[in-house]
């Protein structure tokens, strides 16, 4: 007899449907499952077999033969587990089960207890358009798999519970009416705990209030870290669909804590700088999503930036133009989205007290300029702002007054946003940093001061056309700062200023 249930695979985070299809007939009696199946799905063959006796069926002694179609692209996972064992109850005669329009998810124990797996957000949110009208998954991700609104879904902690409700029997829970959990996501800190760094606050706020990548440079100890970690505090909160793009990459990634649904706090990752390429844009045997991609939407922080492998920064120049990673396998190519802040911090020589007002630099001149020459002049063309973070004085540090919170300083910069927002309204553009060429006429208006100013700038510093759209970007994201609709002398001024100090650091 024959059998085919529907499923569903990945490639990065793009769903295809997988027809499981299932023969059972006389000959040496073996099950074998082909399809481009990996070391997970191949074992899924003994799950299933001994989930089939436990349930108090009797295995069919025929040949017993699973295809995986399309047969052209590698399945990965454990996935695959309770539609194979769903096909071989229905062809071997076990039992009745009505599979059409219904797309099956799930690993299964030797009990036939269904556990979760990874990457159930994406598939469920496919299902309608490929012809699905419901899909059943394990309990443990109906928290994700709720978030979909076009096709039925449905949960089970048990394959036979699936067996009866297919037979026309039973009913499954909807995975809505299954409590969610807290996305387990902490407060960010408060930027009120700041003492000083007037500046650099300031610094913080342009680059939240447009999208832009953002250098700290200073001593050790002045807070550049303190400061970095508080950036998502004063961000704007995340819209449905991006909690959704964001969940997506974190369901693929086996990242996501089974029983929650959306993640609504805008990621931060910090990886350390002994990160390597392949964790860091993502890669692997499997392809998986790197920290890249796992802060998209949110703050990608890469402490003492000269100390990470040159290989691991210049990887990540492409990403940070398009918005998203690429990475090509022999059989396959996945692209994940990786539209996040660059927000970096380092020290100005490698002893960290080059222009201290107190202590004294001991580098030399050439390990100096080394150290620097760490961080390509590419990479650096693609943050926006420059910022130096100096050290605070003991009046300042010792003050009792906090700083301006992070909920006023949010409030301005969701101002922002939002002008943002209806001067691009219909473009696919959401902030000034994601600005396309052809727009800038349009949204960068100047006045004639202005005008006359960026151009001896640009004459001045021999920027380069990356050099001189950026700058033009974050005066405009100034200017919705200070809701004005042109973009005047003190923008352009103060964007010059945030663009200076390569000058200082890298030509000494």
């Amino acid at each position: 007899m024959y059998c085919v249930v529907a499923s569903l695979g990945l490639t990065g985070i793009d769903p295809y449907r997988v027809s499981v299809e299932v023969d059972v007939r006389r000959g040496m009696p073996g099950f074998d499952i082909v399809g481009l199946p990996d070391a997970a799905v191949k074992e899924s063959r003994d799950r299933v077999k001994s989930a089939i006796q436990n349930l108090g069926y009797k295995l069919p002694e025929y040949k017993i033969v699973a295809n995986l179609a399309p047969a052209d692209t590698k399945k990965q996972g454990s996935v695959y587990d309770l539609p194979l064992l769903l096909g071989v109850v229905s062809a071997g005669g076990l039992e009745e089960l009505d599979t059409a329009e219904t797309a099956v998810i799930g690993e299964i124990g030797l009990s036939g207890e269904l556990r979760g797996v990874a990457g159930v957000l994406p598939m469920v949110l496919a299902a309608k358009e490929m012809g699905l009208r419901r899909v059943i998954v394990p309990a443990q991700n109906a928290g994700e798999a709720a978030v979909a609104e076009d096709v039925e879904v449905f949960c089970a902690a048990h394959a036979k519970e699936v067996i009866a409700f297919l037979k026309g029997g039973a009913s499954l829970p909807y995975a809505k009416s299954i409590p969610v959990k807290a996305a387990g996501a902490s407060q960010p800190p408060d930027l009120m705990d700041v003492k000083g760094q007037g500046e650099a606050r300031r610094a913080m706020e342009i680059a939240a209030a447009g999208g832009h990548n953002l250098l700290f440079i200073g001593p050790p100890g002045t807070g550049k870290s303190m400061l970095a970690q508080r950036l998502p505090s004063i961000l704007p909160p995340m819209t449905r669909q991006e909690a959704i793009d964001v969940t997506k990459i974190y369901s693929v990634a086996g990242a996501l804590e089974q029983g929650t649904s959306l993640l609504w706090e805008r990621p931060f990752r910090a990886p350390h700088h002994t990160v390597s390429a392949a964790a860091l844009s993502g890669g692997g045997p499997l392809a998986r999503p790197g920290d890249l991609s796992l802060a998209h939407h949110g703050v990608l922080f890469l402490d003492e930036l000269p100390e990470f492998q040159k290989p691991v920064l210049e990887a990540l120049r492409q990403p940070l133009e398009e918005g998203r990673v690429s990475i090509s396998r022999v059989r396959q190519r996945v692209t994940y989205p990786s539209d996040v802040m660059l927000v970096a911090a380092m020290n100005p020589c490698p002893c960290g007290y080059y222009g201290h007002p107190t202590r004294a630099c001991t580098c030399t001149d050439v390990a100096a300029r080394r150290y620097m020459g760490r961080v390509s002049g590419p990479l650096l063309d693609r943050i926006d702002i420059h910022i130096e973070v100096l050290s605070v004085s003991y009046g300042q540090i010792s003050a009792r007054e906090n700083g301006e919170s992070s909920s006023a300083v949010r409030a301005r910069v969701c101002a922002a946003r939002e002008r943002q927002q209806n001067r691009y309204a219909g473009t696919g553009v959401t902030c000034n940093a994601m600005l396309l060429p052809s727009m800038m006429g349009d949204a960068c208006q100047m006045e004639d001061g202005a005008e006359a100013l960026l151009k001896a700038a640009f004459q001045r510093m021999g920027l380069s056309a990356r050099g001189y759209n950026r700058i033009l970007k974050v005066a405009r994201t100034i200017a919705d700062l200070d809701a004005a609709g042109k973009i005047g002398s003190p923008h352009i001024s103060q964007a010059i200023q945030l663009r200076g100090l390569d000058r200082k650091y890298w030509e000494r």
